[in-house]
């Protein structure tokens, strides 16, 4: 038996088991978009930071990697049970045509797997769009088990310059985070401030959720 997955956010630099081919690549209809909560990885229940997932978006391209697993029904379910752990936020799974740079017409693999999240409210982890800035603050401002949410989106954006395959919205973000964070050190340099409730920005800059932390987080990103 084999499955694919598609990776395009942690995945393309973190990837986190064992997979028997990796192949870099697109997907059509749709961008990345950092409109979900995440309180278990880069973030808390009190102060979640955002990831990136999914949203369509007619003519769209999103490059990131896809991994290939192969072997019996055990390792598929073991391999598909470790994923479903690492994307708990995510709430639906999709199967989408892969392509690579070599033919953009054709696709290169079909019923690729992909996690991607219910863009409204049913889904509780969905944060929605926001200004570019205040996005900015939030991410400047989260950090979880996994580390700061700022390095993730540094990370991505450093994965998929690697990759050959800028994304201008990961780029745009990463670059307003560094302005805050810039910002906020300016202050804390200039003033001598210790405390984050003198920083020009609030420690929790968006309004309080009500999340609750999953059973067994694991310390991974998500995609």
């Amino acid at each position: 038996m084999v499955f694919w997955v598609f990776g395009y956010g942690s995945l393309v630099w973190n990837v986190g088991f064992e997979y028997d081919e990796k192949v870099i690549g697109f997907i059509k209809g749709y961008r990345r978009v950092f409109d979900l909560a995440c309180i278990d990885h880069r973030g808390t229940p009190e102060n979640p930071a955002r990831t990136c997932t999914l949203e369509e978006k007619e003519g769209a391209l999103c490059w990131g990697a896809a991994y290939c697993f192969r072997g019996g029904p055990e390792r598929e379910k073991l391999a598909m049970q470790y994923l479903e752990r690492r994307e708990c936020e995510y709430d639906q799974k999709t199967l989408v045509d892969f392509y690579k740079e070599t033919d953009t017409l054709n696709p290169a693999l079909t019923g690729v797997i992909v996690f991607t999240s219910t863009p409204d409210k049913s889904n509780k982890y969905y944060l929605g769009p926001a200004p570019l800035c205040n996005m900015a603050r939030q991410i400047a401002a989260a950090c979880g088990p996994c580390g700061n949410n700022k390095d993730y989106i540094f990370l991505l954006e450093m994965a998929l310059r690697d990759i050959g395959r800028e994304d201008d919205m990961v780029i745009e973000l990463a670059n307003e985070v560094r302005k805050v964070i810039e910002d906020i050190e300016n202050v804390i340099t200039k003033d001598k401030l210790v405390g984050p409730e003198q920083l020009p920005y609030p420690h929790n800059p968006t309004p309080a959720l009500q999340l609750h932390s999953l059973l067994e987080p694991i310390a991974l990103d998500s995609l």
